[in-house]
């Protein structure tokens, strides 16, 4: 379906999935008057519309919900909000004016070239998988080697099947529901192989995709070799050793004619770069404050292009935050600078937001660096919550209460996972 677009917005969106629309709602919830989300597929939905399985919508809607009807709430929601959406175009880049005007690029397959001012801008784009090149498998190169959720796609939305005998590189949640899809298409699934000794993917994927039909997960091994001429033919694995060094006296042949890959996602920040806007190198995306604005003022950021998330619903929280924020930015409103700055510590592999001001509540979202059980997070000296466990694939989520940072003084928070002594 194609929106209209005009020259001239309160809010511009930068992607149409979860996150876009989720944030076009809330900015129209912000007080911004026109909002226009601009998306390069066909049709908005993002990655959602070719993830056919069920188990969307639980912790936001309170039910069960394919990726397809969870897309499909979002968009009549934000069309109910008069909020503009054209798909099949792209951002091209985005200029700045001297007194904050921004000017969006956008190369459209209806409109051609135009460019669109607004005040405030979303972005919402996602991001994209590693793929072979990214870990230099030895080997030929051969077809049958691709992505997880290109095989989704194929499978799910054009119709056609990667393979037959199939192997799995990574445990990501894409190539564990992966594994189950195809073994309800008739295929035979030989094994995930995970290089770390714990699974990358949600717990109640690897129960429902691999333990109930009876799929192997190999932890600590890697695929060392990739073998066939015109079409995959074999790999080889091998169990890993101190510093992930494989053990080449182990290694064993797979035959198979598919290998998946699902060895990790990335956000897609080359708009944000070409923007100068300053990036979190451990997240690889932007650095924000307590509004996620990003370093460019009047620039927010949200979703898997901010940091990669395990449930949609978790995006659609952030995205309408963002949007909010958005909107009352182009209205004009601003919060006071924030004057805490929040670190990682003992165990923590990130957290987000980078900064926080006082008298606000805060949402944080943190992933740990290595399992632990049970243990306790500690901000701090405000606050302390016991976990039963954490995971590296899990998020951690909690808020910091207005009252929590009322009296405190220092100008950096720093949050660490600490074990509790049974």
């Amino acid at each position: 379906m194609l929106g209209r677009m005009e020259g001239r917005y309160d809010v511009v969106i930068v992607g149409g999935g979860p996150a876009g629309l989720a944030a076009a709602i809330g900015a129209r919830e912000g007080g911004a008057g026109r909002c226009l989300v601009i998306d390069r597929e066909p049709e908005a939905g993002g990655i959602l519309l070719q993830c056919i399985h069920s188990g969307f919508g639980l912790h936001y809607f309170k039910q069960e919900l394919t990726g397809p009807e969870y897309a499909e709430r979002f968009l009549l929601d934000a069309l109910e909000h008069d909020v503009d959406v054209v798909p099949d175009s792209y951002v091209c880049g985005i200029g700045l004016d001297s007194d904050g005007e921004k000017r969006v690029r956008v190369l459209s397959d209806h409109y051609g070239l135009r460019t669109v001012s607004c005040r405030a801008v979303v972005l919402c784009m996602g991001c994209r998988e590693r793929t072979r090149g990214a870990i230099r498998i030895p080997g030929t190169r051969p077809s049958g080697v691709l992505t997880a959720g290109l095989a989704q796609k194929f499978t799910n939305m054009m119709g056609y099947l990667p393979g037959r005998r199939v192997a799995i590189l990574g445990s990501g949640d894409i190539g564990l529901i992966m594994a189950r899809r195809l073994v309800l298409e008739g295929c035979e699934v030989v094994g995930v192989f995970e290089l770390m000794p714990y699974s990358n993917g949600l717990t109640r994927n690897v129960v429902q995709c691999l333990d109930d039909f009876g799929i192997p997960l190999n932890l600590s091994t890697t695929v060392t070799e990739i073998m066939g001429q015109d079409r995959l033919s074999g790999i080889k694995v091998a169990p890993v050793g101190p510093g992930f060094k494989p053990d080449m006296s182990s290694e064993r042949t797979i035959d198979c004619d598919t290998l998946l890959l699902s060895i990790g996602l990335i956000p897609e920040n080359e708009l944000s770069q070409s923007l100068g806007i300053s990036l979190d190198v451990t997240t690889k995306g932007p650095i924000v404050n307590s509004t996620l604005e990003t370093s460019l003022p009047g620039v927010f950021a949200c979703g898997n292009v901010l940091h990669v998330h395990d449930l949609v619903d978790f995006v659609t929280g952030e995205a309408l935050r963002a949007g909010r924020h958005a909107g009352e930015y182009s209205r004009g409103i601003r919060r006071a600078q924030d004057n805490i700055k929040l670190v990682p510590g003992d165990n923590v592999r990130y957290c987000l937001p980078h900064s926080l001001s006082t008298g606000h509540e805060h949402q944080i979202f943190m992933r740990c660096k290595e399992p632990m059980k049970p243990c306790e997070i500690i901000v701090g000296d405000i606050m302390r919550k016991r976990l039963s466990f954490v995971v590296p694939a899990e998020m951690i989520m909690f808020r910091i209460k207005p009252d929590a940072l009322e009296h405190f003084q220092g100008d950096t928070l720093r949050i660490d996972i600490r074990p509790i002594e049974k």
